[in-house]
């Protein structure tokens, strides 16, 4: 219908969702990176903390010695266990082939 507006995109903060999702132990070794211009969101770098992202956005930032690149599927609630984490994101650059070896 014309007139409408299309529902309002769920977000959160840049900092909090890469601590919700578990790639950063704090909120402020989040907000280090992307304020030293680590963090790129959808190909820009980022140097708000406050900067919004939902899903469907890109996140590429180094971690632990490689180049993470993650699309954001959910936004969250609360920073939950691990398993509740990797509902929150897609790894785009996941390494092919690990299959468990009981498989």
């Amino acid at each position: 219908m014309a007139g409408q507006a299309a529902p309002a995109r769920a977000t959160i903060r840049l900092d909090k969702w890469l601590w919700q999702a578990r790639f950063f132990k704090s909120r402020r070794m989040a907000i280090e990176e992307i304020a030293e211009g680590h963090v790129r969101l959808n190909g820009n770098r980022m140097m708000k903390p406050g900067h919004s992202v939902g899903a469907g956005d890109t996140l590429t930032f180094p971690l632990d010695g490689r180049i993470r690149v993650i699309r954001v599927l959910d936004v969250g609630t609360r920073r939950g266990p691990s398993a509740e984490a990797l509902r929150l994101y897609r790894d785009l650059d996941a390494p092919e082939g690990n299959a468990s070896p009981l498989e």
